[in-house]
């Protein structure tokens, strides 16, 4: 490494660490060497996760392998788990004991999808997280020959002190890709009459973090499929018959698939950095308070709500920015102005663009259904996957967003 530059140490490489890596070489390449750290090989298109487990994408085609990333003299891959943060000294300890110091450090490390904090998960649940338990959902539904669905979120807690906004749920839109998707594959394989589909959530209200508009516009959607859905219930346990709740009631199941609560990750817990959960509030630059120089974006962050790729990104860019404009004495910092913008999958060629701000106090609740939502999401999974990891131009969203907000 060059001792003039600037070293930025990375740890995670998903959404939020990627836009930051991409960002700050594209700008800083003459002032920084970059470090990113992951126990991972390879990263993930979690977006495509869903594909992967209900209609038998190619697991492969959402992985994205990090040396085909990190290319150039000033960029360097550590695919090695990281254990602990000085933030004191500004030193990251690995698992082999070495050590790796830093003038910025990034944390983009996500969250954990807790599987064991659910009982019974690892011999009858399944889910759509990762690339190991995606595939395992796809396996079952083959052999699937008609019966009780039950899909839902399991409870995650959260620290009042440093999460203002506080989900039951940390991001429902993979249990409407899901639910609709089932619904879709169990038709097309004439099961559907022999099945019944029933989706949970620990929330007063299902889709809690959209406004009233794009709820009146789901709600007769899953109607229209014959879905069930039944709201705060809290996932106690899962049996080779069913599903237990907390309020003592129980839910036959032939086929049961839920998104596990979330936790920070072992490395934040130790380091002290976080909250009693694991994760990291931050100022509105995505810095640390006490430590000016550590930057937390996406899941990790705290007030990253709902834990969405689409809010990861959008850190990342306040981020980067902000470092920037210290590296260089020009530019401004981002503000960040959050909302959620993601695509369900509902089967087939039919999708729906979600694009809402309410959570956040703004005035945005709209939807867009159909071939051309499908074509969308379709276009961006592929675009992330082949350009590796890289955001469709910014120029394209801000139109596309244009362009719907002009809709209301």
């Amino acid at each position: 490494m060059d001792s003039k530059r600037k070293r930025i140490v990375i740890l995670g490489g998903g959404f939020a660490g990627l836009r930051f890596l991409y960002n700050v070489n594209r700008d800083l390449r003459d002032l920084i060497d970059i470090t990113l750290i992951d126990e991972r090989s390879t990263s993930l298109e979690k977006p495509s996760l869903p594909e992967v487990a209900l209609s038998g994408k190619d697991v492969s085609l959402v992985q994205i392998n990090f040396e085909s990333i990190i290319k150039g003299e000033n960029l360097h891959f550590l695919n090695q788990s990281a254990m602990d943060i000085d933030a004191e000294n500004n030193r990251v300890t690995m698992r082999d004991g070495s050590t790796i110091d830093y003038d910025y450090l990034v944390i983009a490390t996500g969250a954990v999808k807790d599987y064991d904090a659910v009982k019974g998960y690892r011999n009858h649940g399944y889910s759509v997280c990762d690339d190991v338990e995606a595939p395992k959902l796809w396996g079952a539904l083959k052999k699937f020959k008609g019966g009780n669905v039950v899909i839902g979120s399991a409870k995650t807690e959260w620290d009042p002190e440093t999460t203002d906004i506080r989900l039951a749920a940390p991001c429902e839109g993979p249990i409407g890709e899901i639910m609709f998707m089932i619904d879709y594959y169990l038709r097309q394989h004439g099961l559907r009459e022999k099945s019944t589909i029933n989706v949970f959530s620990p929330g007063e209200i299902f889709f809690e973090d959209v406004g009233e508009n794009v709820q009146s516009r789901i709600s007769p959607l899953i109607k229209s499929h014959e879905i069930n859905v039944f709201t705060e219930k809290i996932l106690v346990e899962i049996t080779e018959k069913g599903v237990k709740f907390e309020d003592g009631t129980f839910m036959d199941s032939d086929l049961s698939i839920i998104i596990p609560p979330y936790s920070g990750t072992d490395i934040i817990k130790r380091s002290k950095l976080g909250d009693r959960y694991g994760f990291i509030r931050t100022n509105d630059e995505m810095r640390v308070p006490g430590f000016s120089n550590i930057f937390v974006v996406g899941d990790t962050n705290s007030n990253s709500m709902p834990k969405l790729g689409h809010i990861a990104t959008m850190q990342a860019d306040v981020a980067a920015s902000s470092l920037a404009k210290e590296l260089t004495g020009s530019g401004y910092v981002r503000e960040l102005k959050p909302e959620i913008f993601c695509i369900m999958n509902r089967g087939g060629s039919e999708a729906t663009l979600i694009l809402s701000d309410t959570i956040f106090g703004g005035k945005t609740d709209m939807t867009l259904d159909g071939p051309v939502a499908h074509t969308m999401k379709i276009g961006f999974d592929s675009y992330y996957y082949y350009t590796r990891g890289h955001m469709p131009p910014e120029f394209l969203q801000s139109s596309l967003e244009k362009f719907l907000k002009s809709m209301r």
